[in-house]
C-alpha cells in the first residue's frame, strides 16, 4: 500500500513525475498550495484584482474556481452556453453543474446564453459557415473569444482566468512545434499581458497534469461534466494527447519536462529572431458594432461570423 509522503497515512494519489505520493488531505493541500505559487511565480494577478473565470462545466474549472475561492481571491465565473444538444443536452448538462457548484459555495456566477442572445447555436453557426464546415471548434472558438472578453470588460474583470492543464499546454506545444509556427510558439504563455479592450490571461493549472486536477475535484466532492465535447471527438488536440500520453506512460515526467523547458527557453530568447522578421504587430482598431478590439478594419471576425458575412474560406 502506497504511503502518504507527508504523515504515513493510506496515499490517494500517486505523481511518479515528482516521486510523490499523498493522502486525501495532503494532495488538496498541495494542488492549492501549488496552484498559488504558480499564480506568483508567473504574476498572474493580485489581491486586489477581480478575476472572471471561465467555467465549462468540466473538472479543470470547477477545480480552479474552487482554489482560487479558498485562496480568497474576487472572482466572477463565466459559463458560456453553445447551445450543443447532443449528448443528452452536453450544454444544459454542464450549465446545471456550473449552477449547482457556483450555489453551493456562494460564488457568483454569469451566464453568456449563445442562442438566446444571437439567435443561433454554435453547430447551427457552424453549419452555415464554411469556417466550420468541416468542424464546429473553429467557431466555437471565435465565439467564447469574444464572449469572454465581452463579459470581462463589462463587469470590470481585468483579468481572465481559464483552466487549461499541462496535457492542454503540451499538445498545443506538440502542434505548434510540428508546423514550426513561430508566432504561435510565441504567444503560448501562462499569462498573455492585457492591452486595450482585452482583460490579461491566464492559465494558473499549465504545469498540473489532467489526472492532478481530476483527482483535485473528485476528492472534494466537486461534480462536473466527464464527457468530452460531442464536437470534439477526433480532433487534432485530443489525438496529440493520446500520443503524448503514450510518450508519458514510458517516461514520466515527459510532458512537464517538454512544457517547462519550453518556457524556460523562450524566456532566454528561443524562436524571437524568427518571428516573421520581428514585424510589429497590426495594429488594434474597434468593431463599430461590438466594441471590440480587432485587427481587420470594419467588423471583427466575430460580428462577420453573427451576421453571415464572415470570409468563406
Amino acid at each position: 500500500m502506497m504511503r502518504c509522503k507527508k504523515c504515513g497515512g493510506k496515499a490517494a494519489v500517486q505523481m511518479k513525475q515528482h516521486n510523490l505520493a499523498l493522502c486525501r488531505e495532503h494532495f488538496s493541500e498541495w494542488f492549492v498550495e501549488q496552484t498559488e505559487r504558480t499564480i506568483h511565480k508567473y504574476r498572474m494577478f493580485k489581491r486586489d484584482e477581480r478575476v472572471l473565470v471561465a467555467v465549462s462545466g468540466g473538472k479543470d474549472s470547477l477545480a480552479l474556481w474552487d482554489v482560487l475561492a479558498k485562496l480568497g481571491y474576487e472572482t466572477v465565473g463565466l459559463y458560456i452556453h453553445l447551445g450543443i444538444e447532443e449528448a443528452e443536452g452536453y450544454s444544459d448538462h454542464s450549465l446545471a453543474l456550473a449552477q449547482a457548484f457556483a450555489a453551493a459555495r456562494g460564488l457568483r456566477l454569469e451566464v453568456t446564453h449563445v442562442p438566446e442572445r444571437y439567435g443561433e447555436s454554435i453547430p447551427q453557426m457552424a453549419a452555415r459557415t464554411a469556417r466550420g464546415r468541416h468542424r464546429a471548434c473553429s467557431v466555437c472558438g471565435v465565439v467564447k473569444r469574444h464572449s469572454m472578453n465581452e463579459a470581462a470588460m463589462r463587469l470590470g474583470c481585468g483579468v481572465l482566468a481559464t483552466g487549461h492543464n499541462l496535457d492542454d499546454e503540451a499538445a498545443v506545444l506538440f502542434n505548434n512545434t510540428l508546423s514550426w509556427s513561430v508566432d504561435m510558439l510565441l504567444r503560448q504563455n501562462p499569462v498573455l499581458p492585457e492591452s486595450p479592450g482585452f482583460p490579461r490571461k491566464v492559465k494558473p493549472l499549465c504545469r498540473f497534469y489532467e489526472r492532478e486536477s481530476a483527482a483535485y475535484a473528485i476528492l472534494n466532492g466537486i461534480e462536473y461534466v466527464y464527457e468530452e465535447c460531442p464536437h470534439a471527438v477526433g480532433s487534432t488536440s485530443l489525438v496529440n494527447k493520446a500520443l503524448l500520453n503514450q510518450l508519458e506512460q514510458q517516461s514520466p515526467g515527459s510532458k512537464l519536462r517538454f512544457y517547462s523547458t519550453f518556457l524556460k527557453a523562450k524566456a532566454q530568447g528561443a524562436f524571437a529572431s524568427g518571428a516573421e522578421g520581428n514585424a510589429e504587430p497590426p495594429p488594434l482598431q474597434f468593431c463599430p458594432s461590438c466594441g471590440q478590439p480587432t485587427t481587420t478594419a470594419g467588423l471583427c471576425l466575430f460580428c462577420r461570423l453573427v451576421d453571415g458575412s464572415a470570409p468563406q474560406e
